[in-house]
């Protein structure tokens, strides 16, 4: 199935199989001063093919001379090719977030020349860094629309590339008996193609299935059979992660002396192509051992040492395993403190990687991906359909011609125009019930935003407190905690527990605002109090080290509704603080002009550019981003902001400029 699958996968994997002769002649190739500047590309790019999977550094150094070069000389075309040369390295090496950008420009370039194999070809490397990075529904849509375009163009080996990830994801979400009919199809179309190399990723993928489902037997059949074939085709990707899952099925069969050489000759092979995130995840493989054998200190070093590269490459998925053996070796130590921290920085990252908002997005587009070719059918015979009707119209018209030419029948003529009137009657009836309906469809789909805008939140703002509160249960129950320990627990609970109760408050206002069954009740209220609530609720929560200044000159007295402007100030303030580094400070202020108070919130954070600007309060395509820490939002805050300000009669804009900070401005009626 060539190399476009798999995270290991590349796009130009044919130098494999350079020999030292087609080396030796590419390199002398480089040194003639006449070689034109697209084919001495060519050449360094086929010589950073050749290195790919022997020599990174040297590899490297080649891709990068051909994109020097290419960007030099503007020779787009030649740039795409070495942007995807280098995100393929990238990606051997384990550096999927490098990869992804040089993958990004590449797709570009490509969508400006509309090279529709080029593209199918960028979707596909694009969704295999997202799927490597642990986003799963980015990389469903990417792998979805790498099918989309390898099946306008009749690419089939593209189309087989793209179902049988859109199976990993499917088995990485734990359903594997759909992720299984997903390799079903592809291997066989790959046997309907001759495509050699599908039967030994299909048999990878399937071992892992079944690895996965404790049937280790089974799978150390097929994946002992997926490392013979893959040696006797020659696929370099694939080896490594072959060789790993053979490793972790003897750690489960407690065969840890097999386990420990299967860990060792897979790290000999990631050294070779300077792949950090292999190297990791043979750390991680061997800590499980050395913890399946006692020896919980060297567990420690080794599992931290994989969690230390993780983290530097972004890799969540297996940050997320890391903090979930640490905290049961320092369970089996007796540590039960420690066991507690790394549960909860374990389970909160699950919930961030396995989030509503990303099961859902995945489920709406696994629907359209699903019913696609039931669509095409139903809009072909719409197609038909109106053709007939079409030709029935016309043949239905010249009989009319004829009949009024032949009978000159005034009584006809009295039939056709009462026929006339009552279609009239009927298009003007079906015209307005049309209407109806999509107005009807309009405000349900408005509602039924909202629905999912709502429960998503709550979905996810209600683990955190609930995890940690299952976390201190369990270590109570085991009598891990300590009488002198309680009020710290009670406190981060109360805390926790807190900002909860006044998320739910401010969605349900949220939500009957949506639907008009909010009461706003107008009374004076003092701003400077409400800053000041708002600043020590904050402080207690926030671990950035931000300082929070109160600058609302006293009094400020507004005439409003007290429960939707604090909601607003506390919004902009978070905002704020999730822009800010540590260290940063956020100022809240206030000015009075005419009959208007002008609040302002100022940070001096990350800023922003005119583009964002523009759609920051856009309802119809919320806007969201991570913050300083990687705190992932909703896209909601702002929106809910601007509603709530303008209900109460006010305005509300921002100035910003990117690297300097931004400033929130809204108004109130004065009291």
């Amino acid at each position: 199935m060539r190399t476009l699958l798999i995270g290991f996968l590349v796009f130009f994997i044919s130098g494999i199989g350079f020999t030292q002769s087609k080396i030796d002649s590419l390199t002398n190739e480089l040194r003639k001063t006449s070689i034109a500047d697209t084919s001495r590309i060519e050449v360094l790019l086929s010589l950073a093919k050749a290195y790919q999977y022997s020599d990174f550094e040297k590899s490297k150094g080649y891709a990068e001379e051909a994109i020097q070069l290419a960007e030099s000389k503007d020779l787009k075309k030649d740039r795409a090719e070495a942007y995807q040369t280098i995100g393929a390295l990238y990606t051997t090496s384990g550096d999927y977030t490098t990869a992804l950008k040089y993958d990004n420009m590449a797709l570009q370039l490509n969508l400006a020349f509309k090279d529709s194999t080029a593209i199918a070809r960028n979707y596909n490397g694009i969704g295999n860094d997202y799927y490597d990075l642990g986003e799963y529904d980015e990389a469903y849509h990417f792998f979805t629309q790498s099918y989309k375009m390898a099946r306008a163009i009749k690419d089939s080996l593209r189309m087989i590339v793209a179902l049988h990830n859109v199976g990993r994801v499917f088995k990485e979400l734990g359903q594997y008996d759909r992720a299984q009919n997903y390799f079903k199809v592809s291997q066989a179309m790959s046997e309907r193609t001759g495509d050699a190399e599908g039967l030994p990723y299909t048999l990878s993928e399937i071992g892992d299935v079944q690895l996965r489902k404790g049937d280790y037997d089974s799978a150390l059949i097929s994946l002992t059979n997926t490392l013979k074939l893959t040696r006797e085709q020659n696929i370099l990707a694939l080896e490594p992660r072959a060789l790993n899952r053979l490793a972790t099925i003897y750690l489960h069969k407690k065969d840890y002396n097999n386990a420990l050489a299967y860990y060792d000759t897979t790290r000999n092979l990631h050294v070779k192509t300077n792949n950090q995130f292999g190297i990791a995840e043979v750390e991680l493989g061997r800590g499980s051992v050395l913890m399946a054998q006692g020896n919980y200190d060297e567990a420690i070093k080794n599992i931290s040492s994989s969690l230390e590269i993780a983290q530097k490459s972004n890799a969540r998925i297996l940050e997320k395993e890391c903090y979930g053996q640490l905290s049961r070796i320092w369970e089996l130590k007796g540590d039960y403190k420690k066991s507690l921290e790394f549960y909860k920085k374990h389970t909160e990252l699950q919930d961030t990687l396995f989030s509503h908002d990303m099961q859902e997005k995945l489920f709406r587009d696994q629907i359209r991906f699903e019913t696609e070719d039931k669509d095409s059918l139903i809009a072909a015979l719409s197609r038909d359909k109106d053709e007939k009707e079409d030709q029935l119209k016309r043949q239905e018209f010249i009989r009319n011609i004829l009949v009024v030419v032949m009978a000159l029948s005034v009584i006809l003529l009295a039939t056709v125009y009462r026929s006339g009137q009552r279609r009239r009657e009927i298009n003007m009836l079906l015209l307005k019930h049309q209407e109806e309906t999509e107005k009807r469809s309009e405000e349900l789909e408005r509602l039924n935003q909202v629905k999912d805008k709502f429960f998503s939140i709550i979905s996810h703002d209600l683990r955190s407190p609930i995890n940690a509160l299952a976390g201190l249960l369990d270590l109570l129950d085991k009598g891990a905690v300590k009488p002198e320990e309680f009020p710290i627990h009670i406190r981060e609970l109360k805390t926790r527990f807190n900002h909860t109760r006044t998320l739910l408050n401010n969605l349900l206002d949220w939500t009957l605002l949506q639907m008009d069954k909010l009461n706003l009740h107008a009374t004076k209220i003092d701003i400077q109090k409400i800053v000041d609530e708002n600043i020590q609720l904050l402080g207690a929560v926030q671990t950035k080290q931000i300082q929070m200044i109160n600058n609302v000159q006293s009094p400020t007295i507004a005439f409003a509704d007290s429960n939707t402007v604090n909601l607003v100030i506390r919004n902009l303030m978070t905002n704020a603080i999730k822009f800010t580094n540590d260290g940063g400070s956020v100022v809240i202020a206030s000015q009075e002009k005419d009959n208007e108070c002008i609040i302002s919130v100022t940070d001096n954070g990350i800023g922003m550019n005119h583009d964002v600007l523009r759609i920051l309060f856009d309802k119809t395509a919320p806007y969201t981003t991570r913050g300083t820490a990687n705190e992932k939002g909703t896209g909601l805050g702002l929106i809910l902001c601007k509603e709530f300000v303008e209900k109460n009669g006010g305005r509300i804009w921002v100035e910003s400029e990117v690297g300097k900070g931004s400033t929130f401005y809204f108004t109130l009626p004065k009291g």
